[in-house]
């Protein structure tokens, strides 16, 4: 009963709210997308894809020492962080950009926060051979300028965004400008399970694969699943987790989303989780939003920036108010004292959206039975979090660095000028 929208909606939330120049477009990505949904070559393509480009099955890795240190559920963890890219958000962007260039689309763009998104929609139209670019918020830009690099270096252009809060909000708003100018030759490839119907279930479908295999995979090992955790920025990772899981009321689902600094506007991201949030309708879709007096969209902040988002999936909004996703606000530190601790004790080093949810995964397992097993969806790695880590962790050393590597930018600087 979970799994699809009726007419767009789930529940009281969803919808096409869009001005009328852009009805057309998701009207026709609709047609396209069922259509090919159905298509046993456009599937076998996709599928190939997943295999040999994106490195599907991603492995469910056991976590014996975290296991034994925090006590109760076993923890096992599913490495979508070793997906081509390094994060789940390749599995929704190579569906999509395949899906636009069977509808004749010779232009792709992209909204993007920590960068993840951005990096797989670049790579997915450097695979394909179609043009990209990519909106991000300037803020964004900063703190993740590896992932800038990795777009440019796949060809990418990569936009700026320079209005309201510089963040994922504004690099949305300036990509639907786009799309609305352009719609005819350009797909916008939305990368989380929210926007205007039909992107809920374009994302969710092709994220789905991630929870298509943990029930393969958790069979094969004999598991019993307690609960399923994954973070919950827009929610792309968390409905591709949860979704074969949906009806299966046996199995809990958490999702944590961003706490940041406190319970004070301004300092979290937390949409289901508190008392700031409400009903509305903002960037063409209607959910929980954190809006200000105004009905203005309120400033958010997590030191994730893939979590630091006002808005969240239509579908995970009306699992959340049902009871069916229980949502916890996950401090800023506790997602950095996850990182230490899974990197430390695993050998894993988790991006910080994901050790949003291993925090959460560390307070849950100690009161879960020791046959059970509690799954952790890596989201992603956390190489791209070196630049915000490094300076918490270490912070002399890498102050020391960033020194050194401007020093010798600035007497090498033509030295590979002709790259």
């Amino acid at each position: 009963m979970y799994n699809t929208s009726e007419n767009g909606y789930f529940g009281n939330y969803g919808g096409k709210y869009l001005p009328e120049v852009l009805r057309g477009a998701v009207d026709e990505l609709e047609a396209a997308f069922k259509k090919y949904m159905q298509d046993e070559q456009f599937l076998a393509e996709l599928k190939t894809l997943q295999k040999d480009y994106i490195g599907r099955a991603t492995p469910l890795m056991y976590a014996p020492k975290a296991t034994e240190l925090l006590g109760g559920a076993q923890i096992y963890i599913k490495l979508e962080g070793l997906a081509n890219t390094g994060a789940h958000k390749i599995n929704n962007a190579i569906g999509q950009v395949l899906l636009a260039k069977k509808m004749g689309k010779t232009r792709i763009i992209a909204e993007t926060g920590a960068g993840q998104h951005g990096v797989a929609t670049a790579a997915a139209c450097a695979k394909l051979g179609i043009k990209c670019e990519v909106y991000m918020g300037e803020v964004d830009v900063r703190r993740q300028q590896p992932n800038v690099a990795s777009m440019e270096l796949y060809g990418a252009t990569v936009h700026p965004v320079t209005t309201g809060s510089r963040t994922l909000k504004d690099a949305v708003n300036e990509a639907m400008r786009d799309w609305a100018a352009n719609y005819s030759n350009t797909h916008y490839c939305l990368g989380s399970a929210l926007g205007p119907a039909p992107f809920p279930d374009i994302v969710r479908t092709f994220q789905s694969i991630i929870g298509q295999e943990i029930k393969e995979q958790a069979k094969e090992k004999g598991l019993v699943i307690d609960s399923l955790v994954a973070c919950v920025g827009g929610g792309s990772n968390a409905s591709g987790m949860f979704a074969p899981f949906f009806d299966d009321t046996s199995v809990k689902l958490y999702g944590a989303e961003a706490g940041g600094t406190g319970p004070e506007a301004g300092h979290n991201a937390s949409r289901m989780t508190g008392n700031a949030a409400r009903d509305g309708i903002v960037q063409g879709y209607k959910s929980r939003f954190l809006l200000d007096e105004d009905g203005q969209v309120a400033q958010t902040s997590s030191i994730s920036a893939g979590l630091d988002y006002a808005g969240i999936s239509p579908q995970l909004a009306m699992l959340g108010m049902s009871g069916r996703i229980k949502f916890e606000a996950i401090l800023d530190d506790e997602a950095l004292n996850a990182v230490s601790f899974f990197a430390k004790n695993e050998g894993i080093l988790m991006a910080l959206e994901s050790a949003h949810a291993a925090a959460l995964a560390m307070k849950l397992a100690p009161s879960i039975s020791k046959d059970k097993a509690i799954i952790i969806n890596m989201s992603g790695r956390g190489d791209k979090d070196v630049f915000i880590t490094s300076p918490v962790f270490r912070p002399q050393e890498w102050k020391e660095f960033l020194k050194s590597e401007l020093h010798r930018l600035e007497t090498n600087a033509d030295v590979h000028s002709k790259y």
